[in-house]
């Protein structure tokens, strides 16, 4: 495993259990109804356009994608590695330009979906938290 692929140490999936951030959203349905508002809110609001135009004209693989990634991310099942093995999230952004305002666009569309959905304190910070450093690890064009 190479730098690129290690995850940032703030992954909210280390501890396995009633306790996990998967369980805290509501399991798969919970993290569905996340993921499922953060791609509405991209497709829909004007403050996300930039991070829209990095992905496909329809967002269903982007929505599956991100629901199976964040299932096992969050300490539930771990149905990305299922079915294409190791994440290597740098990697695989490597094509796409994320500088600081693309990684804050993201982590604001998150945030707004995390709200929408009723995430409340202390579980709304820790989440935005760990999605902050792995958004930030995800930057790989310099700021302009």
């Amino acid at each position: 495993m190479t730098a690129a692929d290690k995850p940032p140490a703030d992954d909210p999936a280390t501890p396995h259990g009633p306790d996990t951030p998967f369980h805290q959203l509501g399991g798969e349905p919970g993290v569905r109804e996340l993921v499922d508002r953060f791609y509405d809110l991209m497709a829909i609001d004007e403050r996300f356009l930039r991070i829209r135009a990095l992905h496909p004209n329809t967002l269903d693989d982007s929505r599956d994608k991100l629901f199976w990634f964040l299932c096992g991310w969050l300490g539930g099942p771990p149905h990305y590695e299922a079915r294409f093995g190791h994440p290597r999230l740098r990697a695989r952004h490597l094509p796409f330009p994320i500088a600081s305002r693309e990684r804050d666009e993201w982590l604001l569309c998150m945030a707004q979906a995390m709200s929408d959905r009723g995430v409340v304190s202390p579980l709304f910070e820790r989440l935005l938290q760990s999605f902050h450093g792995t958004a930030d690890w995800m930057r790989n064009r310099p700021d302009v």
